[in-house]
């Protein structure tokens, strides 16, 4: 696999993520009043991203740093070290989730991944940063899946947010398989199955609402995603939408009634995966903060996928 598609879920999700960051916490009619009947259609200039993004990079570089191979208790306290870093940035000052933080605090404090996650909490936090495990380890699934349940324990203990972290990554992984769309929703219930029932309804509602002209009222009847399974079937809900248009589906996520930047992030990885760098509009990339290291991270994620 080419570092132009490493790049391209990179920029996918980042310019995702900030598409969907002015309008996250606004009710869908109060974003039309703000930006028109279409809703925000363009990312802000500079297009800086949330942590979302943020700890995207930061689990991408603990990966990276203890290498794909390596003992799973090596990579994760090597995504560990990345999440305290990001956790104490100056930069994290974009509404970090609660979860996520008081998570990253408990390993900090000395608790083992395996148990700093927040038992009860299913916020979508876990599966909002894990895109690029679904390319580190788009050949080997039982890795994928290892990895994935892993990165969420470190901050989330709920197996609603544990199965949204193995799904999110796994969506990566069928587009990059040029697996037809229409089976994906298939394909991710037969993957996480047996993994949280709550996932699984979130995952059927797409089926109800799918063939509905009225996007709106699907979006609202599958959740607002402020918790992990809503997040990814409102993800793959409009990838399913706008398979072959990325900027539609982003734009699509980004307004919504609920966690608009974690929607669109998940969503834009998994469009970067099928479509590739082109489809995202050049000038959106050019504007998407630290585009640089963006394209510099993807190259050595490539790199490494492929040692």
């Amino acid at each position: 696999m080419t570092k132009e598609r490493a790049q391209a879920i990179l920029f996918g999700l980042a310019i995702g993520d900030s598409l969907g960051w002015p309008t996250e916490f606004i009710k869908l009619s109060r974003i039309k009043q703000a930006y028109g009947p279409a809703g925000i259609t363009e990312p802000p200039i500079p297009a800086r991203y949330t942590d979302d993004t943020q700890m995207t990079i930061a689990l991408t570089e603990g990966l990276l740093d203890a290498g794909l191979d390596a003992n799973l208790d090596v990579q994760m306290n090597a995504v560990g070290r990345w999440f305290v870093q990001w956790a104490n940035s100056p930069d994290n000052n974009r509404a970090p989730g609660n979860t996520c933080m008081a998570g990253v605090r408990r390993y900090e404090g000395g608790l083992s991944w395996r148990e700093s996650g927040i038992a009860g909490s299913k916020g979508c936090g876990s599966a909002m940063r894990v895109a690029a495990i679904g390319y580190l380890y788009q050949h080997d699934e039982a890795e994928l899946r290892e990895v994935a349940v892993a990165s969420g324990l470190i901050t989330h203990g709920h197996p609603a947010a544990v199965a949204a972290s193995v799904g999110a990554a796994f969506l990566v992984k069928l587009a990059l398989d040029d697996v037809p769309p229409q089976e994906f929703a298939r394909r991710l219930l037969t993957f996480t199955d047996g993994m949280s029932d709550e996932f699984d309804g979130a995952i059927l509602r797409i089926g109800h609402t799918l063939g509905w002209v009225d996007e709106e009222a699907a979006l609202k009847h599958i959740g607002e995603g402020w918790v992990g399974e809503e997040a990814v079937a409102l993800a793959l809900y409009c990838v399913l939408r706008y398979p072959d248009d990325y900027a539609a589906c982003v734009r699509r996520a980004a307004n919504s009634d609920g966690d608009s930047d974690s929607i669109a992030c998940i969503a834009g990885g998994i469009m970067g995966a099928r479509l590739g760098l082109d489809a995202i509009p050049s000038a959106w990339r050019e504007r998407c903060e630290n585009a640089e290291y963006v394209v510099e991270l993807g190259a050595r994620m490539a790199k490494a996928r492929n040692k």
